[in-house]
């Protein structure tokens, strides 16, 4: 999932708890121009393609590999790497052009860097397939105005709260008491903070965590204050201390420093340890990557009453940072016809996807097919904050990791460690910012 960012949650535990089931009807419901492409590929014979995945990526792709080597004879060998072996990897073998691999998977932060190896996929690109895509999707698969990568699966953060403390008549009353209008799962910046304030009970009970050790969350604020973008605008231009981001630094940080709605230790609290106090039913709210929801264990003190809403809404909006993975095909592989109809074929078997360990997909179509399910109650709140219209990609700027890992996440850790200056701090970053960027 994303590297920087955990990037999706991607390095963090999963547990098994999909089984075989209604998607295989959604998934074989394939176009004529798909079942063309299965023909070919079985008319030209078995053969053998290698795909470097990480961790997320292999449980994705493991029934589609496997429905694709059934129907047209070729072995798919799906390469298992740690999220930071797999970037070495490909970054290796497509600077040297020594290929061991047909199809790359990719995280959405990659892409710019690696974009000029890459095969051209525009012609997968047709309006009935963008159409069904998210369009922060879309715009993240695009590079120097060519396609390089069909997305696999997506992710984004939505609001985790606890049905047992939200649905309690004596909290709802003494909510309303305090606070002149009824508890229910917050929708706003304001009504985050409320709700915040009224559950820290500290030191059993929290409102919510405050991570110091991430920046997508506080990213994620900064499109819902209405900047358009994050740190970069679409020129390339660096944009770190505008108004909306020094809102939401403002927003993010106030949770920790003028309200204490979390447990100590912000400036160290990364994706494993927000989501380890939620599960000790030490917070009542958590805003999280979606495919987390199934995931919480069953001796966890919160399993069965946890539920789940779009991700909060400030001016702008509802709005998420999205985390999406990609197959790319190298511009100077040996096996790229065959590559590419692998391309296809996965997406065209998209929905195979959700019945992995992840649970996650890339087409609207496949997260709309499950929404209605109990168990796939996470899918409707992140259709809608995947389709939020201030939801969009962080910048395809190959300096990105470098950003985050030097300046974003340094600076966000000073913000919540007391009487920090916000003002300074953006303006800090915006200089350290430009440095890398030219």
């Amino acid at each position: 999932m994303e590297g920087s960012s955990e990037s999706d949650g991607s390095k963090l535990s999963r547990g098994t708890f999909l089984k075989m089931g209604g998607a295989a009807g959604l998934a074989l419901a394939l176009p004529a121009s798909a079942g063309a492409a299965v023909r070919r590929v079985a008319k030209a014979g078995a053969g053998s393609i290698s795909v470097v995945c990480e961790a997320g990526g292999k449980a994705e792709l493991t029934k589609i590999a496997q429905l694709f080597q059934k129907q047209t004879g070729t072995t798919v060998n799906l390469v298992e790497l740690p999220y930071a072996g797999l970037y070495d990897r490909i970054n290796g073998e497509l600077s040297s052009g020594s290929l061991s691999f047909d199809v790359a998977a990719l995280d959405v932060i990659w892409m710019p860097a690696f974009a000029g190896a890459l095969h051209s996929v525009d012609q997968l690109f047709t309006p009935a397939v963008k159409a069904d895509l998210f369009p922060s999707l879309v715009s993240g698969a695009q590079i120097g105005g060519k396609y390089v990568g069909m997305p696999v699966f997506t992710n984004s953060e939505i609001l985790f709260y606890r049905k047992d403390l939200f649905g309690s008549s004596k909290e709802q009353k003494a909510f309303q008491s305090r606070y002149g209008y009824p508890l229910a799962p917050p929708k706003t910046w304001q009504q985050f903070d409320d709700v915040a304030r009224f559950f820290s009970r500290g030191p059993k009970l929290y409102g919510t965590d405050v991570k110091g050790a991430v920046e997508t969350e506080w990213l994620a604020h900064v499109l819902q204050a209405g900047s358009p973008g994050v740190v970069l605008d679409k020129s390339g231009k660096v944009i770190i201390d505008n108004p909306q981001h020094q809102a939401a630094l403002a927003f993010y940080a106030n949770l920790h420093n003028k309200y204490k709605v979390d447990p100590a230790g912000a400036p160290q609290t990364d994706w494993a340890a927000a989501q380890n106090l939620f599960q000790q039913g030490r917070t009542a709210m958590m805003r999280f990557w979606a495919h987390a929801y199934p995931l919480i264990p069953k001796n966890s003190p919160v399993y069965g009453k946890v539920g789940v809403a779009p991700m909060i809404a400030g001016k702008a909006g509802i709005a998420g940072i999205p985390g999406p993975w990609y197959l790319s095909v190298p511009e100077k592989g040996n096996n790229t016809a065959l590559a590419m109809e692998f391309l296809k074929f996965s997406y065209d078997h998209n929905a195979l996807a959700v019945q992995s360990s992840l649970g996650l997909a890339a087409r609207k179509s496949a997260f709309a097919h499950y929404q209605n399910q109990p168990k796939y109650a996470h899918f409707r709140p992140l259709l809608e904050t995947l389709s939020a219209k201030a939801t969009v990609g962080r910048p395809a700027n190959p300096k990105w990791q470098q950003i985050v890992d030097t300046v974003l996440v340094p600076m966000l850790q000073k913000s919540v460690t007391g009487k920090a200056d916000y003002a300074a701090l953006l303006k800090s970053a915006r200089s350290d910012v430009q440095r890398l960027v030219g």
